[in-house]
């Protein structure tokens, strides 16, 4: 599991949970920030509870999603960094990267892999590298390679492809109506490409693809997860969640069971970004669905994330 949390100190209660229950990350938000000096104090603490093994991750795209200020440096969005060339943007990956690093952050989400083709799409929009999928294959890897040498872990995001929607996942569920073929042709290619080139962990898209799964949304869907994503595209990577509280997901079913349907259907890790009681009960019925022998693969999952973690750079 990867937790956020309230306020800019670690209590008592969060360093006992993390250390007590194995958490395996938090993500951070602008309400865990004050300064540099305290950020990292914060993540030393949040380390020292892990006993150093802590994936401490923040979504750092530059333009609109930006959590940090002060020493940090706002970056332009994708779409405004496309604009410079994959140069630019290998040199705005690095420079976040030792940014984030220097801190004690060692996992950005990003780079976005989404393909832009829906104008009216305001979730996404200027986030991506732009509407055609090889520009936004090769300025995404660019910037995955810069994150990486600057120190963090970049991570994909939002299978099977959020580009092309007009609803808000954190508000509804959107529907994206491809055919496996235009899927193929459009969206799926950065993945494949950041895929090819050793992305190390992929976000899955709280939407529904009913030509790729006609029930069920990409969070709980096996056919999108693991059999698409991890057989189809060859991922072998952690694949996570997005935040568990957004509606997409979290009107179809308490977040919980939403939970195990995600581990069920093939994912590694599931978020959740407030709440610590929701996030123990969500724990505890993770418990039993293992317990019950409804979560297949664990050692697998469990390995992944282990190499995962192998890869982050100390500060």
């Amino acid at each position: 599991m990867l937790i956020g949390f309230e306020g800019t100190r670690a209590s008592k209660e969060l360093l006992n949970f993390i250390r007590g229950e194995e958490i395996g990350g938090v993500i951070l938000f602008r309400r865990n920030f004050e300064s540099a000096k305290q950020l990292k104090i914060l993540i030393s603490e949040l380390q020292e509870a892990s006993d150093g093994k802590l994936i401490v991750s923040i979504d750092h795209e530059g333009g609109r999603v930006m959590r940090l200020e002060d020493n940090f440096t706002h970056f332009p969005s994708a779409a405004r960094l496309a604009e410079s060339g994959a140069n630019a943007v290998y040199d705005v990956g690095l420079k976040m990267g030792r940014e984030l690093s220097s801190v004690g952050i060692n996992l950005n989400f990003a780079p976005v892999l989404d393909v832009a083709t829906n104008a009216f799409n305001t979730v996404i929009g200027d986030r991506s590298f732009g509407s055609d999928p090889t520009v936004v294959a090769d300025f995404a890897v660019e910037m995955m390679h810069g994150l990486l040498d600057g120190g963090v872990l970049p991570c994909g995001k939002h299978f099977p492809g959020h580009g092309d929607t007009d609803l808000d996942s954190h508000l509804s569920l959107p529907v994206v109506s491809h055919t496996l073929k235009r899927f193929e042709e459009c969206e799926f290619h950065p993945f494949r490409v950041a895929v090819a080139a050793g992305v190390p962990m992929i976000m899955t898209a709280h939407l529904l693809a009913p030509n790729l799964d006609p029930r069920w949304p990409a969070t709980i869907s096996k056919r999108i997860t693991n059999e698409i994503l991890r057989k189809d595209l060859g991922f072998k990577g952690v694949i996570i969640t997005d935040d568990l509280r957004m509606k997409g997901i979290s009107n179809l079913m308490p977040i919980p069971d939403a939970a195990v349907k995600a581990l069920e259907a093939g994912h590694d890790m599931v978020m959740i970004c407030r709440i610590m009681e929701l996030q123990r009960q969500t724990l505890d019925n993770i418990k039993r669905a293992a317990d019950a022998g409804l979560l297949f693969g664990l050692e697998d999952r469990l390995a992944r994330i282990a190499t995962l973690k192998g890869g982050v750079r100390r500060p």
